[in-house]
């Protein structure tokens, strides 16, 4: 009955209480969004406000009666102007030198005239035809704007001075109090980038020296860049209001709404009053229902856990016998003694099959550890390839952008050389430094070949050959040191196989560099050919050096390792890649202090059958 009473009422006052929640927190962007449509439309208000005067301004520069030098006809202009438009508390004219011709004031007794040249007001008024700034509080008290505007030669069109007014923003506040009175518990204000406040519904904030919104609201709008905005702000006595802003654009000026919280808490609190009674209404009827369903459904239900609880433990022979009544209880006890029959079929036959299952658990991760190692294999060599490509694309670009100054530098030697030698001969420290560098040129160039060698795949170029013949032209041409002997053990048989003749002549040649290397004093090298059983010909380079540890025979192929103090470690590389691309390999038979023995393997050219149906 419990749980019952939980599935009826949990969701219900879940529901409840998320509507609730949805409800405050819509009527609270409700009130924001129409605070931000009133701030955005007051901006309007404000800025046909003082575009106003500044217009009253533009259109008071152009009477004939300004146009005078004489300061008494000013005067007498500007104080008409002044008693039409009470707004103007201040008014004065500047000649286009910028002194003070006439200053004209409501509570200026005897106003002394200023120097304004230097003022941004008469600079901006010169250069951009207005200016509208300088905000203050005349006598502590009212805030004031300063408007200028240019005055025009109505002969010559040309600037002849300045006519300033200082323009009282008192108007503002009383805009701002009519529209949001004392009793609607809204505020409204306009202030200024700097916090500067202009204007409030409230007077009384605004008739103060040091007037100014709370800092709590400041630092939010002189912090944000948007244009508009609103939210909830929390106070600095721990009260919240919801609060609203907008910028007016071409003065910067923002006028911000707030209002307190409490008048979406009060809509809430009738809501949450309401759904409070419903829901005890729901809850006294849910109990009352609870009790009949408990005396016609839960005895049955019992009957059926118990049954239940026997057959999940698998006692199939002891299960209880269950009434079934011709309603729907007595269709779920029949289903249920259906299941159970079925169950017990159905665990026998999962038992025969987690047996078979095993098995071939057992068979399957044989074969996932087999497709693993075939995935890694095939991964290695796909990253080798990609690693490859990246080097070739970067030995090219290396090569080229070395080789151009080395080939500069050579030049430079060898004219420097032939400069020396001309100017009667060469001193022996300086022919020994150029010989270095000739040497070392010699060496940056070996190693470029090095590695555009290895990087480089162009496109095999095979022909048929005789192997001891091809070897011994290659032999006959590479330059042996006097301390190395060199030995002929060719085939009798003189296989011919199909090979690029160049691209082997390299692989051929940096084994014998690597023999002779290992090689320092003395030493005999050994260079045979044969044909294995295998039927593949077999060209062997043995030296009588110190031998290769197992250790590094085990990496000698690799791309870049290297055991050399100087060196790339791509001549052994270089040799298996294209072994590798003439469908052949390379083998190493060696043992410290027993000499090192390269075995090349290559197919043997088999010439195709003559064509039996030529005549």
């Amino acid at each position: 009955m419990f749980v019952l009473l939980l599935v009826s009422l949990g969701p219900l006052a879940l529901v409840g209480y998320y509507m609730l929640n949805l409800s405050k927190d819509v009527l609270k962007q409700a009130i924001l969004t129409d605070q931000r449509t009133l701030a955005a439309g007051l901006t309007d208000n404000v800025h046909t406000y003082v575009m106003a005067f500044k217009t009253l301004l533009s259109e008071t520069s152009r009477e004939p009666e300004l146009q005078s030098s004489d300061p008494a006809r000013l005067q007498e202009a500007l104080s008409h102007c002044m008693q039409l438009h009470a707004a103007f508390i201040e008014m004065s004219v500047i000649n286009s030198s910028g002194n003070e011709i006439v200053r004209v004031g409501r509570f200026l007794k005897s106003p002394s005239l200023r120097n304004l040249s230097q003022d941004e007001l008469f600079r901006s008024a010169v250069k951009d035809g207005q200016y509208m700034g300088s905000l203050e509080r005349f006598q502590g008290q009212y805030p004031t704007l300063m408007i200028a505007v240019q005055l025009l030669n109505n002969a010559t069109g040309r600037p002849g001075g300045v006519l300033a007014g200082k323009l009282n923003l008192n108007g503002l506040t009383s805009i701002l109090k009519t529209g949001f009175p004392e009793s609607s518990q809204s505020q409204a204000a306009i202030i200024a980038p700097d916090g500067f406040l202009i204007a409030h519904s409230d007077m009384s904030q605004v008739f103060r020296p040091d007037a100014r919104l709370p800092r709590e609201v400041l630092d939010i709008l002189l912090n944000t860049s948007d244009r508009e905005g609103s939210g909830e702000i929390l106070m600095q006595d721990g009260t919240r209001v919801l609060g609203a802003f907008a910028e007016e654009k071409s003065l910067g000026w923002l006028v911000y709404i707030q209002q307190p919280i409490t008048v979406a808490e009060r809509a809430t609190s009738v809501m949450v009053s309401k759904t409070l009674k419903a829901f005890g209404f729901v809850l006294v009827f849910a109990l009352f229902l609870g009790y009949l369903v408990s005396l016609i459904i839960v005895q049955p239900i019992q009957a059926l856990r118990e049954a239940a609880l026997k057959l999940s433990e698998g006692r199939f022979e002891d299960l209880p016998e269950l009434k079934m009544p011709n309603d729907e209880i007595g269709d779920l006890a029949q289903t249920f003694s259906q299941m159970s029959d079925s169950l017990r079929i159905k665990t026998a036959e999962l038992i025969a099959a987690g047996d078979e299952l095993e098995r071939l658990n057992r068979s399957l991760e044989s074969r996932v550890e087999a497709r693993t190692r075939e995935l890694r294999a095939a991964q290695d060599e796909l990253i080798n390839k990609e690693r490859l490509a990246a080097i070739g694309q970067m030995a090219s670009v290396v090569g080229h952008e070395i080789r151009n100054p080395l080939a500069v530098i050579n030049n430079s030697a060898y004219f420097i050389k032939t400069k020396l030698g001309a100017a009667g001969g060469v001193d022996p420290k300086i022919e020994k430094h150029i010989a270095i560098i000739e040497s070392e040129i010699q060496q940056a160039n070996g190693i470029i070949s090095e590695i555009l060698g290895f990087a480089r795949t162009r496109e095999l170029m095979p022909k048929p050959v005789s192997l001891n013949n091809y070897m011994e032209e290659l032999l006959a041409s590479y330059p042996f040191p006097q301390h190395v002997e060199v030995e002929r053990q060719f085939a009798p048989e003189n296989p011919r196989v199909n090979i690029d003749a160049e691209e082997m002549k390299q692989a051929v040649r940096n084994v014998l560099g690597n023999a002779v290397e290992v090689m320092p004093a003395r030493g005999a090298l050994t260079v045979s050919t044969r044909v294995n059983a295998e039927g593949l010909a077999v060209i062997g380079i043995k030296d009588t050096g110190p031998g290769i540890p197992p250790d590094v025979a085990e990496k000698i192929f690799a791309p870049f390792f290297t055991t050399k103090a100087r060196g790339t470690g791509l001549g052994l590389a270089v040799v298996k890649k294209v072994l590798e691309r003439h469908r052949g390999r390379v083998a190493l038979e060696s043992a410290p202090g027993a000499g090192t023995l390269f075995k090349l393997y290559i197919p043997v050219y088999k010439e195709a059958p003559p064509d039996s149906r030529r005549a």
